[in-house]
């Protein structure tokens, strides 16, 4: 018997991710479905629970271990290329854009956090879920000023969905969408306010369109729960004088150009 809080697999999908079982549901055939929460991906998902696979405790520390050696990899990576030439150390002083994020998962945002402090940055966060981020943004903006606002949550397609252009067919890149809107009637300019916005599978047209710099995701594949972080990382430690292509922002990422 799986209950919510269970850490679980998928058997049509080869085990490949491990999730959160945040609830059980009634499917529309009377069959149980589970609501299921990546571990370290931002996705939604629904499964059926014959197709649920328990994991114990031992699976998921070797899980979150691997995942841990991608983000140190990743992280020794940025820092040393942050070096860059030697120069002398008394003639400037480094000060990074701040940043604002919002994400629907409180677990996610705390690891975050924990990142952007590992990376030397100054950021706020504030758990909201994606359905109030809209109605809230406006305000934290107001309250909390930024350079750079990240939304963040949990996002995927829909089941039986094929329009990948429709909002209907997701299950939060509409309140993106919104969010992202609302932002940009606080900063229209998109220097002033660099924003990040989206999860696995979103809606990244939409979301650009609405006014976001960086969305989520091109090839409408799952993204990493740090992939936001190291695109903040790229803009806010590049000095204002400089440019940076997209490309080279986005090769700090774990997933890459298909997710962001």
């Amino acid at each position: 018997m799986f209950k919510p809080g269970d850490i679980v697999a998928r058997r049509s999908y080869r085990q490949d991710l491990y999730f959160r079982l945040i609830r059980i549901d009634a499917g529309p055939n009377g069959e149980k479905m589970a609501l299921l929460r990546g571990l370290n991906l931002r996705l939604l998902a629904d499964a059926p629970l014959n197709d649920l696979v328990g994991k114990n405790s031992a699976e998921v520390a070797y899980y979150r271990r691997e995942d841990a050696r991608t983000l140190y990899r990743k992280l020794h990576v940025v820092l040393e290329q942050r070096k860059g030439p030697a120069e002398p150390r008394d003639e400037f002083f480094q000060v990074p854009a701040r940043v604002l994020h919002l994400d629907g998962d409180q677990e996610y945002l705390d690891q975050c956090l924990k990142t952007y402090r590992q990376l030397g940055l100054e950021a706020t966060g504030i758990c909201r879920s994606e359905t109030e981020q809209p109605s809230v943004i406006y305000r934290v903006l107001k309250e909390n000023p930024a350079e750079i606002l990240v939304l963040t949550g949990h996002d995927g397609l829909l089941g039986g969905k094929k329009d990948f252009r429709s909002l209907d067919s997701y299950r939060s890149s509409r309140y993106f969408v919104e969010s992202v809107r609302e932002a940009r009637r606080f900063q229209p300019n998109k220097d002033a306010l660099v924003i990040f916005a989206g999860a696995c599978q979103s809606n990244y047209e939409a979301i650009l369109a609405a006014g976001a710099n960086f969305a989520s995701s091109p090839k409408r594949m799952l993204i990493h729960a740090f992939d936001p972080v190291f695109i903040v990382e790229r803009i806010a430690f590049t000095p204002i004088d400089q440019m940076i292509s997209v490309k080279e922002v986005l090769t700090h990422t774990i997933t890459g150009m298909d997710g962001v």
